[in-house]
C-alpha cells in the first residue's frame, strides 16, 4: 500500500525517480554512478546483489497475494506435455488427465468462491498441459487462480487462463518452490516428468522431515506412479520408513480427490 503523504512527510521513491529522469543531459548525469540505485538495472543484476534479488522475488508475490486476501491454496502439478486431446506423441495417451485436472480445479474453485476467493485458490506452474488445465478449470466457474511461471532457456509463456493479476514470473527455482507451498492446504500431483518429480519429492521431503505441516498429498493415477516409482522397495530397503508410505494417497478422479481433501481440510 502506498504511504499516505499526511503520515509520511518525505518524498517517495516514485517522485524522485521521475524527477531524476527530467534532469539536464550531461556527462555526469549519463554516468552509471549517478543513477538511483533502485532504478539502475545493471547495478541490480550484479553478483553482489543476488541476496537482494532473492528477497524481492520472495516479497513481490507475497505482497500481491496478501493484498488480494489469499490465505490458502491448493497446488496442482503435472506435466506440461500432456495435451487436452489425444494426438501424436506418447504423452497424448495421458490426455484424460487434462480433463480430470480441469474438473478438479472447477470443484476446488467453486468451494473457494464461497470464501470470496480467499481460501483454497488453485495454484499451478502457469504453463501448458496439466498446469493449463488447472487454471482453465478455475476460469470455467468464474474464479481466479495463480500461475507461478519460471524463466527457462526455451520460451515459456503463461497459459491464457491464469488470472493476469496473479500471474508471476520467477528467476529462482527455490523461491518459486516456496510460493508453491507457503499457503498450500493440499497438494495434487498428476502424471509428469522431471519438473513434476522435482516438486513432488521436495514437498514430500518437507512433510516427512516435519519442516512443513502435513497436508493431503494426492497422486493421480496409481498405475502411472507404480510404474515409475517403487515406494514399497524404498521402505523394504530401509531408506524410508513404512509409515512414510502413509503420506501418499492415490486417487483416480476429481471426486476422490475432493473427498480426500475434505477428510483433512476444514470446510470453507
Amino acid at each position: 500500500m502506498k504511504d499516505d503523504a499526511r503520515t509520511h512527510p518525505f518524498r517517495d521513491s516514485t517522485q524522485d525517480a521521475a524527477t531524476a529522469d527530467r534532469i539536464p543531459d550531461t556527462a555526469q548525469t549519463r554516468a552509471p554512478a549517478y543513477k538511483l540505485a533502485f532504478t539502475d538495472t545493471d547495478f541490480m543484476m550484479r553478483e553482489e546483489l543476488r541476496p537482494v534479488r532473492l528477497q524481492l522475488e520472495l516479497l513481490k508475490p507475497q505482497m500481491v497475494m496478501d493484498e488480494r486476501g489469499i490465505r490458502s491454496t491448493v497446488v496442482l502439478m503435472g506435466s506440461a506435455r500432456i495435451p487436452e486431446t489425444e494426438g501424436n506423441g506418447p504423452a497424448s495417451a495421458l490426455s484424460p488427465w487434462y480433463e480430470e485436472a480441469r474438473r478438479l480445479s472447477r470443484m476446488i474453485t467453486e468451494r473457494s468462491l464461497k470464501t470470496y476467493g480467499r481460501e483454497l485458490v488453485v495454484v499451478t506452474g502457469g504453463g501448458p498441459g496439466i498446469m493449463e488445465a488447472g487454471n482453465r478449470g478455475a476460469q470455467d466457474v468464474g474464479g481466479h487462480s495463480i500461475g507461478l511461471n519460471i524463466v527457462l532457456p526455451h520460451e515459456q509463456a503463461p497459459n491464457p487462463y491464469v488470472t493476469p493479476d496473479l500471474c508471476f514470473n520467477f528467476h529462482y527455482f527455490a523461491i518459486r518452490k516456496m510460493h508453491f507451498l507457503m499457503r498450500a492446504r493440499a497438494i495434487c500431483i498428476f502424471p509428469g516428468g522431471f519438473g513434476t518429480l522435482d516438486e513432488m519429492f521436495e514437498s514430500l521431503t518437507l512433510i516427512q522431515t516435519g519442516r512443513m505441516k502435513r497436508v493431503p498429498f494426492l497422486l493421480f493415477g496409481r498405475k502411472f506412479w507404480d510404474t515409475i516409482i517403487n515406494w514399497q522397495a524404498l521402505a523394504e530397503a530401509g531408506t524410508i520408513s513404512v509409515e512414510d508410505l502413509d503420506l501418499i494417497t492415490y486417487v483416480e478422479t476429481a471426486e476422490e480427490a475432493m473427498a480426500a481433501i475434505d477428510r483433512r481440510v476444514d470446510p470453507c
